[in-house]
């Protein structure tokens, strides 16, 4: 057996397993990165921090540049230029940040787990993410529509939840 990000990778001697199943973070080309992004769309939801406590709290407002139906970002390849607060994963930056959900294709393959069956590449159906209930799709406000100082009204606690159909 070897090791991926420090934990035992039990697929390592499947010549035929998934890239995610043998690969490292560090690892993986930039088309296996992309394709490891489920479309949940739970990252682009605005996060409060407690300045006190520096707890992450989720909020079900969803970033203006999430497209509501497909929960996917509208410009993807600019996003970081026009969302000061969105950041770009790295392997070392998801090995670090807490806010990440349980669910999230890029944690579960840092710590040597496996994909959920409603993961894309496992189902090969992109549906299958709102099927399961982990999608943000039908649950989220619109930045917009919100005051900033109503933000704290918005605090939920589904996303850091791992979903009723894992």
């Amino acid at each position: 057996m070897t090791q991926i990000d420090g934990k035992v990778n039990r697929f390592a001697d499947d010549s035929a397993a998934p890239f995610w199943k043998t690969k490292s973070l560090d690892a993986l080309n930039a088309s296996e990165w992309e394709s490891l992004c489920d479309g949940c769309g739970r990252c682009c939801l605005l996060k409060l921090e407690d300045v006190d406590t520096e707890e992450v709290h989720y909020t079900n407002i969803a970033c203006h540049l999430l497209d509501e139906g497909t929960c996917r970002c509208t410009d993807y390849d600019n996003r970081v230029e026009r969302v000061p607060t969105c950041l770009s994963l790295t392997p070392a930056m998801v090995r670090e940040t807490a806010w990440l959900p349980p669910t999230c294709a890029y944690r579960l393959v840092a710590e040597g787990r496996d994909l959920y069956w409603w993961h894309p590449l496992v189902s090969s159906d992109p549906d299958s993410v709102v099927a399961a209930g982990i999608s943000v799709k039908g649950r989220i406000v619109a930045e917009a529509a919100i005051s900033v100082d109503d933000y704290e009204d918005f605090i939920v606690d589904w996303p850091m939840g791992e979903g009723t159909s894992v």
